[in-house]
């Protein structure tokens, strides 16, 4: 089963546990994105409808049962012949490995976990769930220490199987009530049997019976008392034993009377109060109160056997000896006597008892018609009791105690059971549920009928969005329950969005609803510069109103890098030719002249202008003076596609004007 997906949606990850029922595997569901935890059951159900159904409804049940220490169960399903359980991933451990790994706990160590677990059966039993295999293996430990128990309704839904009589599917019965034992109906206080004896084995680290087979286990927990725990851990309290001795009471009428009278009692078995408890026990009481079965009739003196023996009153004999009579006069005498005894006999039950009348069938009437008729009869001693019924009227007569047709008293109490009409409830929250599995688990609940109506909504399809009447209202029996269900988002087709420019994404934005953001830019040798290169969901994907849909948008061609290009230039330096003065022809030495009459050079100011990616033309480069030839290098940083160029001047004359393309070479 490992990587393969059953129901559509959860994909098989790896095997995490086996029982005698079943295989648990770490699944992924697909669809909410979540690990789950999946059971597959062993046994084979081909040809076993019956089973399947009450397998379904058993599991179904579960579904509904939410509280912080039971596992939830998500989904129930069959793929071909297999069945299946979609539950809630620890990830830990089972009570049972807990204890093996860390022995017998004290009590502050046990209780927490003990009172985690009575309050979640207390909560199933609540809900009308047994659990019939309350154990350690059945109960898992997270990764903060808290308890979550799992497996509800599994062990009934297969109780009828051939696998169960065989003990292949139940298996263990460490802790198996005596009830169950005997082959007898698990009720609410076999799971506080079961309760008693994990309790034990937390604070033991072993179990209170074993044996070499199950049927001697079994014998023990109907035959054996609970050994006490305090034998092998005497620092633990009395009070805390007592409540295993309590909970695993072999009459179930001496337990506790529910799982929530366990938990309160689990709460204060460490005060000081408790301290100097005794051991607890059962007084019997001879002469406690018995039930004594209703007699219905006065019996009669029917029969000379029922009649009473009168001893004859014996008379004083006199010293004399009396005279031999004859007997046939007192023979005759005594028949006569017992018959008029039988004659009064016969009628004292007339005149003594009271007077008896059949007390009438009054179903169905209104209170005072019913009492009218009984007062008819003679029946005048009539209270009224009101009582919830989906059958009666709001009024009306549901029964009569004593019972129609009996014959009573007429000065017996009759109690008239009056119809308060249908019992309202608080109808539960529904919402966030799968509804296919809330209305098969609620098909027998009452409701006159429960329908669904399909809208859109961003939960997973199949899940009830709302519901009608609502959460918290107070209803009748037999009313109509309305679900909406959603069919997932409301989907429609996204375009193809290649090449749209701005106003084109914008106007589709309007038109579709869509929410279009431009994720990035990027350049593109085959989009133009501004158009849609690509498109997250890609187009002609179905997806839901309002959806977020990203678009990359073209910068253009990738540009090529800057080209630097250097250039050489010669800066010639020109003497300036300077006329003879009148001086210098008479031999007066001037300016300008050494004193040798030889001409001094006069500096040369050279501007550079240059046109490229970071200089303008019209902003002076370089200025420098010269006093002879120069070389001069200039560098030109010219972008793709862009022309460069310089300008050198000579006291402000141009004397070398050149023109840089990107291409030239450099």
């Amino acid at each position: 089963m490992i990587g393969s997906r059953i129901g559509g949606r959860y994909e098989i990850v790896r095997n995490i546990g086996d029982g005698g029922m079943s295989k648990v595997y770490l699944a992924h569901d697909i669809i909410l994105d979540r690990d789950v935890a999946i059971k597959v059951l062993n046994y084979d159900f081909v040809n076993e409808e019956a089973l399947k159904r009450r397998f379904k409804r058993e599991a179904l049940s579960a579904t509904s049962l939410t509280h912080p220490h039971i596992v939830d169960i998500f989904d129930v399903g069959e793929e071909d012949e297999l069945h299946y359980l979609v539950m809630e991933y620890i990830e830990g451990q089972t009570l049972k490995k807990f204890i093996q790994d860390n022995g017998a706990l004290t009590p502050k160590q046990a209780l927490p976990i003990m009172q985690q677990i009575v309050s979640a059966i207390a909560n199933a039993h609540h809900n009308g769930i047994v659990h019939r295999d309350v154990k350690p293996q059945n109960i898992l430990m997270d990764s903060d220490g808290n308890a979550k128990i799992t497996d509800f309704g599994i062990a009934m839904a297969l109780s009828a199987t051939a696998h169960t009589k065989t003990n292949s599917v139940i298996g263990t019965v460490h802790y198996l009530s005596p009830e169950q034992a005997r082959g007898g109906m698990a009720t609410k206080k076999s799971d506080i049997y079961s309760l008693g004896i994990v309790l034990y084995e937390l604070l033991s680290g072993e179990l209170p019976f074993t044996a070499d087979t199950a049927v001697a286990i079994a014998l023990k927990h109907l035959q054996e008392e609970t050994p006490l725990v305090r034998m092998l851990f005497p620092s633990i309290p009395q009070s805390l034993e007592n409540v295993i001795l309590k909970a695993t009471m072999k009459d179930a009428t001496y337990r506790y009377d529910s799982a929530d009278e366990m938990y309160e009692d689990l709460l204060t078995v460490l005060s000081p109060e408790r301290a100097n408890e005794k051991k607890f026990a059962i007084v019997f009481d001879d002469d406690r109160t018995r039930a004594i079965p209703i007699v219905s009739e006065i019996p009669k003196f029917d029969s000379i056997e029922m009649t009473k023996k009168i001893e004859p009153v014996k008379l004083e004999q006199s010293s004399q000896s009396p005279k031999k009579r004859k007997k046939w006069p007192y023979i005759i005498g005594g028949i006569a006597g017992v018959a008029i005894l039988l004659l009064l006999l016969s009628l004292i039950p007339g005149v003594l008892s009271p007077k008896k009348a059949v007390i009438p069938n009054v179903s169905g009437m209104e209170e005072a018609e019913a009492r009218d008729t009984l007062a008819e009869k003679g029946f005048n001693s009539v209270i009224g009791e009101e009582q919830h019924s989906d059958e009666f009227k709001e009024g009306e007569v549901i029964k009569t105690i004593p019972e129609a047709e009996k014959k009573r008293a007429v000065d017996s109490k009759i109690t008239l059971y009056i119809s308060a009409g249908k019992e309202p409830s608080t109808l539960a929250d529904y919402t966030g549920r799968n509804a296919e599995i809330t209305m098969a688990s609620l098909d027998d609940k009452g409701f006159k009928s429960i329908k669904s109506v399909p809208d859109f909504s961003d939960k997973p399809e199949g899940t009830i969005i709302g519901q009608d009447p609502a959460a918290g209202e107070v209803i009748l029996s037999e009313t109509d329950l309305l679900f909406t269900v959603s069919r997932g988002p409301d989907l429609k087709e996204l375009s193809n969005l290649s090449g749209f420019d701005a106003e084109q994404l914008q106007d589709y934005r309007n038109s579709s609803g869509f929410d279009i953001k431009v994720s990035k830019t990027e350049h593109s040798a085959t989009v133009s510069e501004g158009h849609v290169i690509r498109q997250s969901p890609p187009g002609n994907t179905r997806i839901a109103q309002g959806a977020k849909v990203e678009v990359v948008v073209s910068k253009g061609p990738e540009k090529k890098a800057d080209n630097l290009i250097v250039r050489t230039e010669i800066i010639e330096y020109i003497p300036a030719v300077v006329e003879p003065s009148p001086n210098e022809e008479e031999g007066v030495e001037g300016e300008g002249n050494n004193s040798d009459g030889v001409q001094q050079p006069v500096p040369q100011i050279i501007r550079i202008y240059i046109q490229d990616k970071n200089n303008k033309m019209t902003d002076v480069f370089e200025e420098f003076p010269i006093l002879e030839t120069t070389e001069k290098q200039i560098s030109l940083n010219l972008e793709e596609g862009q022309n460069g160029a310089y300008t050198i001047t000579r006291d402000s004359k141009n004397i070398i004007a050149e023109v840089v393309n990107y291409d030239d070479t450099k």
